[in-house]
Parts: structure tokens; sequence; C-alpha cells
């Protein structure tokens, strides 16, 4: 799965026809109608209210995808984490994550784009701003 070009509403579809809910069910759960539900069939987003209640409904967390997207595609750098860190702290209510939590499926996701050549070790390290250690061990322990 690419986690670059998210197109919420066809995931949607394809976990709705994995879990076979039916059109009456997911009406009633998510108080819309057909037609605003085929709607979200072909948004390629959705308010995060709406994600929440499919989340629910169909037992797979949708916001994980976006988390992914942020880890390999929008990671902070250095002297962005260290800034940030100390003044988020001091403004803001919200949590500060010290760590990026890399998953099974982004580390395979990675190491295939290594094993079928797509990218090289180095172009991982600088594309997607992990640690050059980290890399290196998962490397090691998927031999």
């Amino acid at each position: 799965m690419m986690f670059k070009d998210i197109h919420i509403g066809k995931l949607i579809v394809r976990k709705v026809r994995e879990s076979g809910i039916e059109m009456p069910r997911i009406m009633n759960f998510l108080k819309k109608t057909e037609a605003e539900i085929l709607a979200m069939y072909d948004s390629p987003d959705l308010e995060t209210g709406i994600l929440l209640r499919w989340s629910k409904l169909l037992e797979y967390d949708f916001f994980r995808l976006y988390s992914q997207h942020l880890i390999l595609y929008a990671p902070p750098s250095g002297a962005d984490k260290k800034k940030n860190a100390s003044r988020n702290t001091e403004e803001s209510g919200l949590p500060v994550f010290r760590k990026n939590i890399y998953t099974q499926q982004i580390i395979s996701f990675i190491l295939e784009q290594i094993q079928t050549g797509k990218k090289t070790p180095n172009q991982v390290i600088q594309e997607y701003k992990i640690p050059k250690t980290t890399l290196y061990k998962w490397i090691s322990k998927n031999k």
C-alpha cells in the first residue's frame, strides 16, 4: 500500500466489501442516505467526525493511514524537533510526541523498496528521514 496518495473513499469501499456490511446498516449507523454514502466512496477525503464513525463501524483505524503518511513524507527535521519541543510544551496544551512509531507495515514497505531496487538505503534515509542506524537494524533483522 502506498501511503503517499490516500483516497479515503476508495479505501472505505474496499473495507466495506471485505467486511460484508450491508448498506442499510451503514445508513443507520452513519445516519446518512444512500446517496450521501455513495458520495463518500468517491471522495478523496472526509471530515474527521465521519471518518471516526467509519473507523468504528468497520473496526479499522483509517487515521493510521494519515499517520503513516506523516511518518514517511513529512517527518520533522532535527532542528525543528528541538525548537518545537520546548515551544510546544510551554505554549500548547497538546501532547508532544517525542518519537515516530514505525509500524511493521511501514518497515515492510521501506524494506521492499530497498529489496526491489526501487530505492537505495541512502535514498530511503534522505527521503524519509529515517536514522541510518534504525534502517540498518531493520535490514539486518529482516534478512
